[in-house]
């Protein structure tokens, strides 16, 4: 048998890379946003209505989804990936005033005790599944480095929401190449959703969730500012659920997860999960299938919040803190085994990490930031029903089976409240 030379042997590697990027970033088919079916929560979006209507803000997604049936560890069926944030794109090393909140801490987001300390953001940020969290930020100092963001050491934030009820995530199958194609394939413009990304294997309020977006304009005085927010959504029961005020997860009480394929749950933690219908959907007029104990209250929701004003540590803390208002209007309470974390930065005051002397900086005023916390309140709502309505139903490990949000019912629910603009 031939050797193959070193240097071919690097060529063939690039090449396996650039086609395993190709894969991760293929473009996904246009899916209907909530405006598109006439839902219209307060605010004014931007013309993306998305996290990158904050200029310079770069979005990008490794997707991994292969195998089915009966789950094997260190084999799959594999329902994960990585979502990485840059705050000035892969070309803008500055740093960013930043501040997070935790409404429930049962999660992680590495690097806030830095956050906290300096009141800086000093690279991306980047989501993932719960196991994950340690390659990934390993893999963030890594290109961090080699592109020259990291002269002396990194403390890279990385969060977490997890997808083990879908995905092997004991199974470890992000690698450090995935959080690579996630960060160099970060782009501006319109951001896909879903089932895609960190949020491949979530559940939001037992239907399918995963990755959103939206933004909100603001205006003070003669400048017009935007408010962006990307969420990986992966909580909540049915029954809270809310949408713009209505009551959806009372009237669609069906859907729940269940079991396909006539499988039995590996996992103990998943037992009492029903089997799925006979003919694969549930329908209307079929009682709501309950789903195991465990499980209600699970899961975690990371969100972070970017703009454009030139808003300090503190006013983005108080920021960040909003979040909750929005995840409360969609009818999440940061339940005991819930992870909700949330992050915001600014964009204004390039350089605002100064390495010597004294930094010119620019602060809104105090009176002038309510609007900003509305804008994320409802930014951070609307985020949420985009990700349930981009997300397509998913049947993941032993056969576990998440159903999406149906576009028609929901429209349906929503035109008797006369919550519908035509």
């Amino acid at each position: 048998m031939k050797t193959i030379p070193m240097r071919a042997r690097r060529i063939l590697h690039l090449l396996a890379l650039a086609a395993l990027s190709l894969a991760l970033h293929a473009p996904a088919e246009a899916q209907e946003r909530a405006r598109d079916l006439g839902i219209h929560l307060p605010g004014t979006p931007g013309p993306l209505n998305a996290i990158t209507d904050v200029p310079g803000v770069e979005v990008g997604h490794a997707t991994l989804i292969r195998g089915d049936g009966r789950l094997v560890r260190g084999q799959g069926p594999v329902r994960t990936g990585v979502t990485a944030i840059l705050p000035r794109g892969r070309t803008g090393p500055d740093s960013v005033f930043a501040a997070w909140f935790a409404l429930n801490g049962n999660g992680e987001m590495t690097g806030t005790t830095w956050i906290q300390e300096s009141g800086v953001l000093e690279g991306p940020v980047l989501i993932t599944n719960t196991h994950s969290v340690g390659v990934v930020r390993d893999a963030t100092v890594d290109w961090m480095s080699r592109n020259g963001r990291a002269p002396i050491f990194a403390l890279p934030v990385v969060a977490e929401t997890f997808d083990g009820a879908l995905n092997d995530d004991l199974g470890f199958h992000v690698r450090p190449e995935h959080a690579f194609a996630a960060l160099d394939g970060a782009r501006g413009g319109a951001v896909p959703e879903g089932n895609v990304g960190g949020g491949t294997g979530m559940i939001c309020h037992f239907f399918k969730g995963g990755i959103g977006t939206a933004s909100r304009r603001v205006t003070v005085g003669d400048s017009v500012y935007s408010v962006g927010v990307l969420v990986q959504c992966n909580y909540g029961g049915r029954r809270p659920l809310r949408v713009d005020g209505v009551p959806v997860g009372e009237e669609i009480r069906d859907l729940m997860p269940c079991i396909a394929g006539g499988l039995a749950p590996s996992r103990e933690w998943l037992a009492g999960v029903p089997a799925c219908p006979a003919g694969g959907t549930q329908g209307a007029a079929t009682p709501p299938a309950a789903p195991a104990s465990r499980i209600e209250g699970m899961g975690s929701i990371i969100v972070v919040v970017a703009t454009d004003a030139p808003l300090l540590p503190h006013q983005l803390k108080r920021m960040a803190t909003r979040v909750s208002l929005g995840i409360g209007r969609m009818g999440g309470f940061g339940e005991n085994s819930s992870g909700d974390i949330f992050l915001a930065f600014s964009t204004a005051n390039r350089g605002a990490s100064v390495t010597e002397g004294i930094g010119d900086l620019r602060m809104l005023s105090n009176e002038e930031i309510s609007p900003f916390f509305s804008a994320t309140a409802y930014a951070t709502e609307e985020a949420i029903l985009n990700a349930m309505l981009a997300a397509e139903t998913m049947t993941g490990a032993d056969g576990f089976r998440v159903h999406a949000l149906p576009h028609d019912r929901l429209v349906e629910v929503m035109r008797r409240h006369h919550r519908i603009r035509d």
